[in-house]
């Protein structure tokens, strides 16, 4: 019997840090008789201050059943491979293979296929494919072309790296190909269009954006078993990743919005955003073009539609009676996740919160 089902919504690196904290923070859990207990042995308080954690509310003993909905509008195609830069990410780093200086790519990486592609002058040079990643898109495009579905294709990429042994089911949120492209000015004054992931690897997001488009994504069905995880979940977590391009565009594919209105469990966040600035990448350079203040109350406005709890750094604790719309939950922590055992007292502390909201 399942005790609790989680689903959370994620993009790459901060959201599968996060993610794996939420995992061995689990794992600590039930090794220690259903207690929420610190990386140290002891008794973790929650964010009210309380120990115990899990202990009041996940009833039958039984697998905790996590479901990751993972972002998909980063993907892109190079060199006749199709690349899943954020699915990838999760699984590596759910998986154990990533590498963990960087975030993402394979951990003992060589770049001998890359090197020879830039001698045959086979570009594009600015997005490096490592030999091991190289299998990955290798296998998906293969499994692709012979008629398997995104959705069969991450199950298949999970197994391999032991994602169901963890009690872990990482769903791409969508089966149809979704990519997102940035508007910027060209020189002339008027617009061009490039794929996202050249306006983030190689520019950096130094041009500031017009806007973002997303290619496919009015046509675009949620895939199996999205919506169910998000209407059927006693948990519903967003880990801190790009508000923008990454939540924003799992919130973008049709239903998962209303999904996310119509869920029974609480539905909690941790902010991307410290001392109004992005914990990493360029979500300020994202926020910018909608005219979203870059600070911790601007990113929960983008979620005041469905959001019960959010999590802010202790740089951001709210003005008193202030910040926030009525009704949302606000509580402050630290936020960085500076190592392993820090992501997983994070994941453990907005786990504790969504309880004590059920």
């Amino acid at each position: 019997m399942v005790r609790m089902r989680i689903t959370a919504l994620a993009g790459g690196v901060g959201g599968a840090r996060f993610l794996r904290g939420l995992v061995h923070h689990l794992q600590r859990t039930e090794q220690h008789g259903h207690r929420a207990e610190g990386p140290d042995g002891g008794e973790s308080p929650g964010p009210s201050g309380r120990a115990g954690g899990l202990a009041g509310g996940l009833g039958p003993a039984g697998p905790v059943e996590l479901t990751v909905i993972g972002n998909t509008g980063d993907d892109i195609t190079l060199h006749g491979l199709r690349v899943c830069p954020d699915l990838d990410t999760l699984a590596y780093t759910l998986g154990g293979g990533v590498h963990e200086e960087q975030g993402w790519g394979r951990a003992e990486e060589t770049f001998a296929a890359s090197e020879e592609l830039a001698r045959l002058g086979s570009g594009p040079d600015w997005f490096r494919l490592g030999d091991r990643d190289l299998a990955t898109h290798i296998a998906r495009t293969r499994w692709l072309s012979q008629g398997g579905t995104l959705s069969q294709v991450t199950a298949r990429v999970g197994q391999r790296w032991g994602l169901p042994e963890r009690g872990v089911r990482l769903l791409p949120v969508t089966d149809d190909p979704i990519e997102t492209h940035v508007v910027l000015e060209d020189a002339a004054g008027g617009e061009r269009a490039v794929h996202f992931q050249q306006w983030w690897v190689q520019d950096r997001a130094r041009t500031p954006a017009l806007r973002f488009t997303v290619a496919g994504l009015d046509r675009a069905a949620a895939a199996p078993g999205v919506l169910d995880a998000l209407r059927q979940a006693d948990v519903v977590l967003l880990p801190p990743s790009n508000p923008v391009v990454s939540i924003g565009i799992i919130l973008g594919v049709p239903g998962v919005r209303d999904a996310l209105r119509g869920t029974r469990a609480p539905v909690v966040g941790v902010s991307p955003i410290i001392g109004g600035a992005p914990v990493r990448g360029h979500a300020d350079a994202c926020l910018a073009p909608l005219g979203v203040e870059v600070s911790a109350a601007g990113v929960a406005g983008l979620y005041e539609d469905f959001l019960d709890g959010w999590l802010v750094d202790t740089a951001d604790a709210p003005p008193a009676g202030g910040g926030y719309r009525s009704g949302l939950v606000v509580r402050t922590r630290e936020l960085r996740m500076r190592d392993a055992l820090g992501a997983e007292a994070l994941a453990g502390a907005a786990l504790q919160l969504a309880l004590e909201l059920r």
